[in-house]
């Protein structure tokens, strides 16, 4: 399989580029940002339009409810996600995609490819080993 590292960098050159500390500083923002064991399914779920925490939570099975509050608020906290209280009674919130997020529609359609591509071999794998192991 070929490595494509070198598309990566856009300065030319790319041997400065992994030891460059503010590269680095860069990158464990976003990843820190996008890590999260709910964090991409939620953002996904909210390229939709605005989701009421119940709904999302519905959406989300088997999140627990403590899982769902807590990376939303570090969504909201790292400007991810906006939450909307709306005017009703009983009261009821909103989440939705702040900007900053939706700029990173062009690494969500990468990351579908990505899936669409390698994810099914993946699944595809994991069942032969199941199965593999079911028979022995």
């Amino acid at each position: 399989m070929e490595n494509n590292t070198t598309d990566i960098c856009d300065v030319g050159d790319c041997d400065s580029c992994p030891t460059d500390p503010t590269l680095l500083i860069d990158s464990k923002q976003a990843i820190h940002a996008l890590s999260g064991k709910w964090k991409l399914e939620i953002l996904f779920t909210l390229m939709h339009g605005g989701v009421r925490f119940g709904a999302l939570r519905r959406a989300l099975v088997p999140i627990t409810q403590h899982m769902l509050t807590a990376q939303l608020r570090e969504l909201e906290h790292d400007g991810l996600v906006a939450r909307k209280v709306l005017a009703e009674k009983p009261l009821q919130v909103e989440y939705e995609l702040t900007d900053s997020a939706w700029g990173l529609t062009p690494a969500f359609r990468e990351l579908l490819a990505w899936s669409k591509t390698y994810g099914l071999r993946r699944s595809a794998l994991a069942s032969e080993a199941t199965v593999g192991a079911e028979l022995t």
